[in-house]
């Protein structure tokens, strides 16, 4: 699940370098925080949060797979 956000999250920022995400498994969720560079921010929340709305549901279907939940928070 980490790989798919990942690939999803560069393919959106300029400074895919910057990109961290740390992923905490638990028995049915997963939490995955995700840090970018501070101009990155943006581009991965989107007007009125609707990037980081479809990232969510994206991985909320890669989750459902899995027979898990996911929450995708983003780290200031």
């Amino acid at each position: 699940m980490k790989e798919i956000l990942q690939t999803i999250i560069e393919n959106l920022v300029d400074n895919s370098e910057a990109v961290e995400i740390k992923q905490t498994d638990e028995p049915s969720s997963v939490l995955l925080e995700v840090k970018v560079a501070e101009g990155d921010m943006g581009k991965v929340i989107g007007k009125q949060g609707k990037t980081a709305k479809s990232i969510r549901t994206v991985m909320k279907a890669v989750a459902a797979r899995e027979h898990k939940k996911v929450n995708v928070e983003f780290i200031d």
